[in-house]
């Protein structure tokens, strides 16, 4: 590993997998947290997602990053410590580098493996920039790894992951990268925004099923982690966009009744019971700027792609 390119691995939570999936079937109704979607496969199933043409997030995303980067830059200026929790395969960083230029580029990924090859890719790839990746789970809070370099700290957060929290979680977390920014410190953050049901619905029940594949590979993965009899056949993928809190939701629904052992405990259930997996909750800006100035953000900047099916947002701290 090259001197501009370092790795570490964070303290994570003690529960991880196991205990998440004992606590979450043990529950009515049963849920899963999103972020045990991200092993290695899981990860390699999103880029593909990305890919999909009813996937409309990626080419609205880009379309705002390559229109807005100079904007964005003047923004973050240049020489700042550049922080991507949840990284994946750095695709969406590489849109702003050239323009940002910081002093470092800071990834954080929950997939260890799969963050050490994106890293090393942009490290060849720019080779002027200085990386520190770090392995991490951010769901309870942006720790960074230590060595950064003094100066202004700015966020990256592209996608539409913010969504995931509930909308009170996605203050809490708001308020930890206001924290870990400082002062001094700005968000750049993606938004999904709320739009005709039909285009949300296909987005999460691609034709090819590579959303669904996505969605079950998580019971794949409790099979290769966890002692347990679990059928992943005998469940398939629902998705379907909820108007009243607003918000896509992703479930596992069981086909059959049937009784799933994990380790020692037993997990009945009927014919249709599901385990809900994902949320993604869909904003209209005033209400994301509101959960913004909650958390300690001053809202500056919106820009919307030129179908307004996303929006990036860039906030200082206030």
């Amino acid at each position: 590993m090259s001197a501009r390119l370092q790795y570490s691995e964070l303290p994570m939570a003690v529960s991880e997998l196991e205990t998440a999936v004992l606590e979450g079937l043990g529950r009515s109704p049963k849920a899963i947290p999103p972020k045990f979607f991200y092993d290695r496969r899981g990860s390699e199933l999103f880029d593909a997602i990305c890919a999909q043409p009813e996937y409309y997030l990626p080419a609205a995303e880009r379309e705002i990053l390559q229109t807005r980067a100079a904007r964005i830059a003047a923004r973050t200026g240049s020489g700042c410590v550049l922080i991507e929790p949840g990284a994946g395969n750095g695709a969406k960083v590489r849109l702003l580098l050239e323009h940002i230029r910081p002093s470092v580029f800071v990834p954080l990924d929950i997939s260890g493996s799969y963050l050490q090859a994106s890293a090393e890719r942009l490290s060849r790839d720019f080779p002027w920039l200085r990386v520190h990746a770090a392995r991490a789970d951010f769901s309870h809070g942006l720790e960074l790894p230590a060595g950064l370099p003094e100066g202004r700290r700015v966020a990256f957060y592209p996608g539409s992951s913010l969504g995931n929290f509930e909308p009170e979680a996605a203050v809490a977390f708001l308020a930890t990268v206001r924290e870990a920014v400082g002062d001094a410190g700005g968000l750049l953050i993606g938004i999904d925004t709320k739009k005709d049901t039909g285009l949300l619905n296909a987005a999460y029940n691609d034709a090819a099923g590579v959303t669904a594949a996505f969605n079950l590979n998580l019971l794949h993965r409790i099979r290769r982690e966890l002692e347990t009899d679990l059928d992943p056949d005998n469940f398939h993928h629902h998705a379907f966009y909820n108007p009243e809190p607003g918000r896509i939701e992703m479930h596992l629904v069981s086909r059959v009744a049937q009784e799933v052992r994990v380790n020692d405990s037993l997990f009945p259930f009927r014919a249709g019971e599901t385990i809900h997996t994902e949320s993604s909750y869909k904003y209209h800006p005033e209400e994301f700027r509101m959960l913004a100035r909650r958390a300690g953000f001053q809202p500056l900047d919106l820009w919307l792609d030129s179908r307004g099916l996303f929006s990036f947002h860039y906030l200082e701290a206030s």
